[in-house]
C-alpha cells in the first residue's frame, strides 16, 4: 500500500533515533494516511475519488469524506 497522501503529497521521511549517548540511527517516519472515498470541495464536477488521505487534509476544508 502506498503511504503517500493523494491531496498534499505527504510521504514518509527519514529521521534519526537519538540515544542518550547521542548515537544516531536512521528510522522512517510515516504519515497517518487512510484509504477512503472522498471529494475535493473545490472541484465543480463533484467526482468521487478513492485514495490515501492524511488526517491533516481530512480535517481541513479541501477534502470531504464520502460515507
Amino acid at each position: 500500500m502506498s503511504r503517500i497522501c493523494a491531496s498534499c503529497g505527504k510521504r514518509p521521511q527519514v529521521a534519526n533515533n537519538v540515544s542518550h549517548a547521542n548515537n544516531k540511527v536512521k528510522k522512517w517516519v510515516y504519515p497517518n494516511v487512510h484509504r477512503m472515498h472522498f471529494v475535493f470541495t473545490n472541484d465543480a464536477s463533484g467526482k468521487v475519488h478513492r485514495g490515501n488521505i492524511c488526517t491533516k487534509c481530512l480535517r481541513g476544508t479541501s477534502i470531504r469524506k464520502i460515507v
